[in-house]
């Protein structure tokens, strides 16, 4: 039996793209002798589309094309998730379903039953858990059809208290199927490859996986397909943010072989690389699918805008960005160069509007409300919310969309000026900490400078009063976003930081910082997701609570 494996990205509930682009990919495996092709979970609507799933219309759209979809299936058979209706009473409205189709017809169903509730999963919300298993008869072959999750279970602290694979194993099947919808971050990749590994050895089964690939607002796919024999060996692995469809043979003995150059890395890429990659999907298809070309950013001559606009840049094309340089009475003479020195380098957009005749206008406004007090806090705050005004009114003039240049480090210590520096469409550094926007920084300039030098290697500021520098603020970037990740990402107390060797006093205002910044993130653009808990739809905090505050 061939078996073509297809990595695609699917726009949520674009149905009439979503078909086509099945269909098309259909038609392609059967010229090539495909005899079944699988895509991924919930290709036909696209993963995820969460609310979407409580609209009627919706449900009935997804049935709609994957009834055309069979239509094609005459001399091949597919294999396509999508929500179906739960037909039962009792439960949830629906299910997250795979489709098995043979000529023409709808010829089995598998429901997911391992159903994800954490960080950035929400699927009970919609889907009832499956309680049914069963193989499918296909060619000659038993086939073992499961949806993502559904192989999780393997793990040291299982999160269920099931495992499909048990009940299919008994019977008999001699190949896995296992469509999915998992989520990149910088440190997954291996992990799905040792818990899809263990499946393949625990059951003594070749398997065969098929990840989606693409971005949907923050959440970015980064497909890696993969293929296993029956001892857990990886023996091929599928390419990595980008499109691509494999072919395999599957023989009498059930061992699996593959029509094509093997695609498995020889090592793997580093965190930065595979940061770099993931946001350049993300920003592209954020655009794309939101139907917008071109966007603008306000570039400072600091390393974090620099960076987003070396970024923006190569996944959108220089000509379609628009950097804004907006100079003030603090801007220091060696930031402005090293603004002109970058969009030299890449060749985009520019502009300068000097914003000291707008900040004073708001200040000598304010003057009678002000009373004399000293400068502080209010009159930075003017000059970065002077400068949102001017680059939202230049996407509503020129249909631009704002990106926020924003890292990870300062969205968790509440370090930038909500309806100033904070705004944007979307949050293309808002999980990478400024340590790793150093990093990424070099990686962009591995071949040749792009981002100027000094904008790398000067102490970082906001240069929002005289002198000013990051660090007469917050502690070293190096001590600031380990303690930030062991307690974001680690979830560790205080008390268990403290004990890690860290300064206790700093600690403490730390995790302060984080827990009073909250409602500023509330009121942020989504975060492009590249780490493993990132803020946005993963992290949910209260922002009155008082614990740890």
């Amino acid at each position: 039996m061939k078996i073509a494996l297809a990595q695609l990205n699917y726009h949520i509930g674009n149905f009439e793209s979503n078909t086509a682009k099945i269909i098309d990919h259909i038609k392609k495996a059967r010229k090539n002798g495909a005899d079944l092709m699988v895509f991924g979970e919930l290709c036909v609507c696209g993963y995820p589309s969460r609310d979407f799933l409580e609209f009627d219309e919706f449900i009935d759209l997804c049935e709609t094309s994957a009834q055309t979809i069979a239509k094609e299936c005459v001399d091949i058979a597919c294999i396509i998730g999508l929500p179906t209706p739960n037909h039962r009473p009792e439960g949830k409205e629906l299910n997250n379903s795979a489709y098995f189709i043979e000529n023409g017809k709808v010829k089995a169903i598998a429901n997911k039953a391992l159903l994800p509730n954490y960080d950035i999963f929400d699927e009970y919300r919609y889907f009832e858990p499956s309680t049914e298993f069963n193989c499918i008869e296909f060619k000659g072959h038993r086939i073992a059809l499961t949806i993502c999750e559904d192989l999780w279970n393997t793990i040291e602290n299982p999160l269920y208290v099931t495992r499909p694979m048990d009940i299919l194993i008994q019977q008999q099947p001699d190949v896995m199927i296992n469509i999915a919808a998992s989520p990149f971050a910088y440190n997954h990749d291996e992990e799905r490859i040792g818990i899809l590994s263990d499946n393949a050895r625990r059951y003594h089964l070749p398997l065969l996986y098929v990840n989606n690939v693409g971005a949907q607002t923050e959440l970015i796919f980064d497909g890696g397909s993969l293929v296993f024999d029956n001892t857990g060996k990886l023996i091929d692995e599928m390419p990595y943010f980008e499109e691509s469809v494999a072919y395999y043979d599957l023989d009498d003995k059930a061992e699996v072989t593959f029509q094509h150059a093997s695609t498995l890395r020889t090592e793997k890429e580093s965190d930065i690389e595979q940061i770099h990659k993931g946001i350049i999907l993300g920003i592209r298809d954020y655009f794309y699918k939101s139907g917008f070309k071109q966007a603008i950013l306000g570039l400072s001559g600091g390393i974090d805008s620099a960076v987003v606009c070396a970024l923006a840049a190569e996944a959108l094309g220089p000509e379609n960005v628009m950097a804004v340089l907006l100079p003030s009475r603090f801007s220091s003479d060696h930031s402005i160069k090293d603004a002109e020195d970058l969009v030299k380098n890449l060749g985009c957009m520019h502009e300068t509007i000097t914003i000291k005749n707008i900040t004073e206008a708001f200040e000598t406004t304010l003057q009678p409300q002000f009373k004399n007090l000293p400068f502080n806090i209010a009159e930075e705050n003017i000059q970065s919310r002077s400068r949102a005004v001017l680059l939202m009114a230049m996407c509503n003039k020129f249909g631009y969309i704002l990106l926020n240049t924003s890292n990870k480090s300062e969205a968790a210590v509440g370090y930038g000026t909500l309806y100033g520096d904070m705004c944007g469409g979307i949050s293309v550094i808002g999980d990478v900490y400024k340590t790793q926007v150093f990093e990424l920084a070099r990686h962009i300039n591995r071949e040749r400078e792009i981002i100027p030098e000094n904008s790398i290697i000067k102490p970082p500021s906001a240069e929002l009063r005289p002198n000013q520098k990051d660090t007469d603020s917050l502690p070293e970037y190096d001590i600031l976003d380990k303690i930030i990740a062991e307690y974001v990402e680690g979830r560790c107390s205080s008390a268990e930081i403290i004990k890690m060797g860290y300064d206790e006093k700093t600690v403490r205002r730390v995790i302060k910082l984080i827990n009073l910044a909250e409602h500023k993130r509330y009121q942020t653009p989504p975060i492009l997701r590249v780490s493993a808990k990132a803020f946005g739809m993963g992290r949910r905090m209260p922002i009155v609570g008082k614990y740890l505050s």
